[in-house]
């Protein structure tokens, strides 16, 4: 590494993403993108911004979009701060509430940017293991006195959700901030939003990559109580979101009936996939989001490796004290019906 670097950023191992192969054929389940075209609403909404608009700097805090998803959610446009996608979000926030020295928790194993966030801020990350069953005690995550803490619900790589209440209880045992990050909640059956209304110190995160199938086009948002947005927009960068995602992921909320529609053919294949998972030998917690995570079944490297040899993406995820597991994106039927023929015994 270069002299410049900060020693903190010199010892940092840095988040790695998914593969993006740049050459086609690949059947790609290893980075959670929906498999289906977003509504036809965001091309027609991009379009009409095309032209004099785009000479202009974007609105700097994206006011239509702000109402659009604040009617989607039944809270003030005040409450809701757009990102160029949730890891923006999360930089912001960590940004915000996290120095040199500060404790950022976060359960484990989960989303492993969270621990790349704490570490550029200087701050100390700590893990605190889920239970067996996928649950979470609130004293135990308190326990570290955290300046921020994060969780992924639904998790990543497990696919499993906390309760509404365990999350409020957790809320409530925590004096910092608790990000509720779901990215996934699209595919599941309840979300945290309401506890913002309970909880002051509760913050809920939303992509538009997963459930909108807008991975490429940057934008997610987070709500929160009025006072945390007004905060937040001090840190973040001054035009973080351009006039086309704005104006896209505006239509793409707005299409709810297209976002129903896509979501359960994902969960009706994502059954299927867990079902033939297990059969298979594999040990496959209850998923609620847009993949399955895979344990106990041959050795994960050997399996990616096969499966990469046949044109077919998906996760190895590794954490420390857990074994070795494949993160599967549930794809069309066609491709999952390929994956399953290509997975070796």
């Amino acid at each position: 590494m270069s002299r410049y670097f900060l020693d903190h950023i010199d010892r940092m191992a840095g988040y790695a993403p998914g593969e993006q192969p740049l050459d086609g054929g690949f059947i790609k389940l290893n980075t959670n993108e929906n498999p289906y075209p977003p509504s036809p609403r965001v091309a027609e909404a991009i379009a009409g911004a095309l032209g004099e608009r785009l000479r202009r700097y974007p609105d700097p805090v994206g006011t239509a979009f702000r109402k659009v998803a604040a009617r989607l959610h039944g809270v003030e446009p005040g409450m809701i701060l757009a990102g160029n996608g949730s890891d923006d979000l999360l930089t912001i926030l960590t940004r915000a509430f996290a120095g040199p020295g500060d404790v950022v928790a976060y359960p484990t194993p989960s989303y492993i940017l969270y621990r790349t966030l704490a570490e550029i801020q200087g701050a100390r990350p700590v893990e605190v293991p889920f239970s067996a069953d996928w649950d979470l005690e609130p004293s135990r995550f308190a326990d570290p006195r955290p300046r921020l803490a994060f969780i992924a619900n639904p998790n990543s790589p497990s696919g499993t959700a906390l309760s509404a209440a365990r999350l409020g209880a957790i809320a409530g045992a925590l004096d910092c901030p608790l990000v509720v990050d779901e990215a996934y909640v699209n595919f599941a059956e309840d979300d945290a939003v309401g506890l913002v209304a309970d909880h002051p110190n509760v913050i809920v995160l939303r992509t538009l990559s997963k459930g909108y199938s807008l991975a490429g086009l940057r934008l997610g948002y987070l709500i929160a109580r009025p006072e945390v947005v007004e905060g937040l927009i001090k840190v973040k960068d001054s035009y973080n979101c351009d006039t086309l995602s704005l104006v896209g992921g505006a239509a793409a909320l707005e299409d709810q009936d297209y976002l129903a529609g896509t979501t359960a053919k994902i969960r009706a294949t994502r059954s299927r996939l867990a079902r033939a998972m297990r059969d298979r030998g594999y040990q496959v917690p209850e998923s609620r989001a847009n993949f399955v995570w895979c344990t106990g079944g041959p050795p994960a490297r050997e399996t990616y490796e096969a499966l990469k040899a046949r044109k077919i993406l998906v996760r190895l995820m590794r954490y420390p004290g857990q074994p070795d597991g494949l993160r599967i994106t549930v794809g069309t039927d066609e491709e999952v019906d390929r994956f399953l023929e290509e997975l070796p015994a």
